[in-house]
């Protein structure tokens, strides 16, 4: 029962983290474009205004998927509760790849929409 806690928390960390930080990077957007924290990729740091829209683009977009990825994260889980803990640490780390492979197709669908909205140098389109 112990394991089945430990995974149960272990893998709401990332649904529950992207919507905090999602919340997070659309209403506080860092100030400077800099390359210590926030939504750094070459297209967001061309500007401001691809720094904002950038920020603004990832921050919402987490915060639908991480609530989108909180319910079947919790629901898988649920029917497992006194299973073995080899059963239950694969549980785990399935729902920890799709929860990464949702966090990397964000910075696709975040640099698609940079793309779609500004040209290679950063100006709207």
């Amino acid at each position: 029962m112990w394991f089945w806690i430990f995974m149960f928390t272990c893998n709401l960390i990332v649904p529950l983290l992207m919507i905090i930080f999602g919340k997070v990077m659309y209403q506080h957007t860092p100030k400077t474009i800099n390359s210590i924290y926030g939504y750094r990729t070459k297209m967001s740091m061309k500007n401001k205004e691809t720094w904002q829209f950038a920020h603004n683009c990832c921050g919402k977009l987490w915060v639908k998927m991480g609530y989108i990825m909180l319910v079947p994260t919790i629901v898988v889980q649920l029917p497992f509760i006194n299973s073995n803990p080899n059963i239950i640490g694969t549980i785990g780390g399935v729902i920890s790849i799709f929860q990464i492979a949702a966090l990397l197709y964000s910075i696709v669908l975040v640099e698609k929409e940079l793309k779609m909205n500004f040209d290679p140098d950063g100006r709207r389109r």
